[in-house]
């Protein structure tokens, strides 16, 4: 668990993962956030490609070789990640991302840096999954590029909920997609590892934040 909550350490000093009232993408109402968007320097950056790197390089084969950051969040994260794999794995990966509208000048097209080919095996790179919508869109555009295999998402955190089913979103796409998914932790990581910790002179998850984000969990999660 130390990995896990040295990561974990890591988002709340950085003031990614926030807790309060929210609304997700999905439309759910959530108790606490994770908004990569903070971190803001090079070191924060760099730290995090690792985290990316070594759920990578443990995860997936040599098989993969594209990663695809979805705009507008994914792109740095792609970019860190890809780069933290050839710094410290030695392996040199193919980035991909792109535009939320498509240009119709310059280089036109809505997908930036490496364009994906028949037969290219990818990874999405992503920060949070809940619902999966996100990763769906992410999904059709790159199968409308190329006949391509998408075969993992790599994710920070893995908010372990329902998708558009009783399953969770994870089961979704392996069952709809054949896709594998890989977070560096859960919101039971999260939750198990923060209860009653303090951080910077202050308890992150109190009794009643962990109710609340139990109540959450027991509404929306496959436990």
């Amino acid at each position: 668990m130390s990995n896990k909550g040295d990561f974990i350490e890591f988002m709340v000093k950085s003031n990614v993962l926030i807790f309060g009232d929210f609304v997700a993408k999905s439309g759910r109402k959530t108790p606490y956030m994770i908004n990569t968007g903070n971190f803001q320097t090079a070191k924060q950056i760099a730290i995090l490609g690792e985290y990316y790197a070594d759920c990578i390089h443990s995860k997936l084969d040599e098989s993969v070789n594209v990663l695809f950051g979805p705009a507008y969040k994914g792109i740095p994260l792609a970019v860190a990640a890809s780069t933290a794999l050839y710094n410290k794995y030695n392996r040199d990966i193919s980035i991909t991302f792109n535009r939320k509208e498509k240009k119709d000048h310059g280089e036109g097209g809505q997908i930036i840096g490496y364009i994906p080919q028949n037969n290219d095996c990818i990874a999405i790179i992503e920060d949070v999954i809940t619902a999966g919508t996100a990763v769906r869109e992410s999904i059709n555009l790159l199968n409308n590029t190329a006949d391509v295999k998408i075969t993992n998402l790599i994710v920070s955190v893995d908010r372990l909920e329902r998708g558009l089913s009783n399953k969770t979103t994870i089961q979704e796409l392996n069952d709809d997609y054949g896709i594998q998914t890989n977070a560096i932790v859960t919101i039971e990581d999260i939750l198990n590892y923060l209860h009653n910790r303090e951080i910077d002179g202050k308890i992150v998850i109190d009794g009643l934040m962990k109710n609340t984000i139990e109540d959450h969990l027991n509404l929306y999660g496959v436990r």
